[in-house]
Order: C-alpha cells, then structure tokens, then sequence
C-alpha cells in the first residue's frame, strides 16, 4: 500500500547565510536510510561549506542558478539542469546569482550530517 508523506521536515541548514530544507524523505522525516529527498530554497549570496561526503547527490535546479565547486573547476546549474556529484569528491555550492535557487537534492544513501565531512571553518 502507497505511504502518503503528508508534509516536509525542516532541517537546520549549513552555509553562509539561511537556506530553507525542506525533508520529505530521508533519516529524519520518514526513517529512511537508503535515499533522502529534499527541497532546498536558497537565497543569493549563501556559500556552504566545503564538503567531501560520502553519498552521491543529485541536484535538480528549478529556479535560478547552483554554482559547484570540484577539484579541478566549477560549473555552473541552472534552472532545467542538474549534476550529480559523487561520493568522496571535494565539492562546494553556492548561490551567488541575484535570485538565489530553488532546487530538489537527492542522496544516496541518505544525508546525515556525520557522513557530510564539512571543511573545517
């Protein structure tokens, strides 16, 4: 039988300034270890910090545009396209654009914060 997720966690965010997460699936709202879905709001000007985790994620960009930082350059997601970043690469993401983001981001296994390995600050 289907299982309705009635409504979204928030989830404290990391970064520079304050970005709305939004958990439907995931450690948190449903127990989930596997997968987590989450929907991100973030506003021009927040940088999180540098990160090497160990899940991948998929990033699905809905309005405005997510810069990520890798190892070897940057790249830039915009509204209509994603990226996946892979479990154990050093990346970095950021909304410096003037509308900030709205995006969807799935990892796999699910995120939590003690398999994220944030930079030291």
């Amino acid at each position: 039988m289907p299982t309705l997720i009635a409504a979204p966690s928030r989830i404290e965010a990391a970064g520079t300034k304050p970005k709305l997460i939004d958990e439907f699936v995931g450690r948190v709202n449903t127990g989930t270890e596997r997968l987590s879905v989450a929907h991100m709001r973030s506003p021009s000007g927040w940088v999180e910090p540098g990160q090497t985790p160990e899940f991948d994620e998929y990033t699905v960009v809905i309005k405005g545009e997510v810069h990520v930082e890798h190892k070897a350059g940057a790249l830039t997601v915009r509204a209509g396209q994603a990226v996946l970043t892979h479990a154990g690469e050093w990346i970095r993401y950021s909304t410096p654009g003037p509308e900030g983001a709205e995006y969807i981001a799935i990892c796999l296994p699910a995120f939590a914060p003690a398999t994220v390995h944030r930079d030291a600050e």
